[in-house]
């Protein structure tokens, strides 16, 4: 019976990869690609094709970005970004539990002003009045919240370098890409499995604080051994790259973004016209890859979790802090799943 996997993270990944990947643990050109050197000819090749597509799809090659897979995932990057960026102060906006830790990582390193923060709503909106200094060494945003299911729709004007996050969405939507200084992404959501991080950085932006930074945590460092000052995490880096050929092979981002906007619509509807179901995040707000939502009468509860369960869907309890349900809709799930979501909601909706 086919799952159909709703889960934020680790999430669903294309059949395609699955079965590339497959092939390879057991037969890379002669060895198995969970034991090959990082040195090896074969594997430079592959992290320098998935460095490549990576630019390729945010518009940024030959713009002065440079691509790095490294390990520790986004958690490591709230350190690492204000290690290498943050002089004096920077400025951060706080719209979810993953800004609030980043926030927390980068106050041991200069004043950071929170412009704006949605925490006394329990994260349901994205601010939108707020002022950025000036003078501040960067500006931080997290692009998509992924628990409490809100998306920023636009990327903010600002004269300072502008540094996100970008875990829960990248490669999911157009964007201009150029806008920003420095991009991070766990690859455990659009990209890959858990174990690897994306990063995109302005090489330019760099070299500029006065502190010592450890080698490990330097991004120059990294730059200057592409990856590979130490061992990178091999096979996350190999399925990202079959991820990120997938998702060139079948229209780009101009494609999953259609695809993205047409899964969102369809459950968001189903979540308004449903009487037994309402939102959690502000309609504005609304995440194209995470749709939170809850029963307004708990008394179907057991109902509900039968019929989802019934009909093979996965991972759709909603995180402890916000409760209820939440529906990760990651580019490689199919919309054929989403239907089958929104046929449960509907016959719950008839046996109540």
């Amino acid at each position: 019976m086919k799952i159909h996997n709703f889960s934020a993270g680790p999430c669903i990944l294309p059949q395609d990869v699955f079965q590339q990947a497959s092939k390879a643990v057991l037969d890379f050109n002669g060895l198995s690609i969970l034991e090959i050197s990082h040195r090896s000819k074969d594997f430079v090749a592959v992290m320098e094709k998935a460095q490549s597509l990576a630019l390729e799809h945010l518009g940024l090659t030959n713009k002065g970005y440079k691509a790095l897979f490294l390990g520790g995932g986004a958690s490591m990057q709230f350190l690492m970004t204000a290690y290498n960026l943050l002089e004096k102060k920077a400025a951060y906006l706080n719209t979810g539990t993953w800004s609030d830790k980043a926030i927390k990582e980068a106050k041991a390193f200069g004043d950071i002003i929170e412009v704006a923060s949605s925490k006394d709503a329990n994260y349901n909106f994205i601010p939108k009045d707020y002022q950025v200094p000036t003078d501040a060494d960067y500006f931080h945003i997290t692009s998509n919240n992924t628990i409490f299911g809100t998306q920023l729709k636009t990327v903010p004007q600002v004269n300072i370098p502008l540094v996100c996050d970008m875990s829960s969405d990248i490669f999911s939507r157009q964007l201009d890409f150029t806008k920003f200084d420095l991009i991070y992404a766990g690859a455990q959501k659009n990209m890959g499995p858990a174990g690897a991080t994306l990063v995109i950085v302005k090489e330019d932006l760099l070299g500029k604080v006065t502190r010592h930074i450890p080698s490990m945590l330097n991004y120059q460092t990294h730059i200057s051994k592409d990856s590979m000052f130490n061992t990178p995490p091999v096979f996350p880096i190999y399925v990202s790259m079959l991820t990120l050929e997938w998702l060139k092979n079948n229209g780009g981002i101009d494609a999953i973004e259609k695809a993205n906007n047409e899964k969102a619509a369809l459950i968001y509807g189903e979540i308004d016209r449903n009487e037994l179901f309402q939102g959690f995040a502000a309609v504005e707000d609304r995440s194209n890859m995470n749709a939170t939502f809850s029963l307004k009468d708990e008394a179907h509860k057991e109902a509900f979790d039968n019929l989802w369960n019934a009909a093979n869907i996965s991972g759709l309890n909603g995180h402890r802090s916000v409760g209820g349900y939440r529906a990760s809709m990651y580019n490689a799930l199919p919309l054929e799943s989403v239907q089958v979501l929104v046929d449960v909601m509907k016959e719950l909706e008839k046996k109540a």
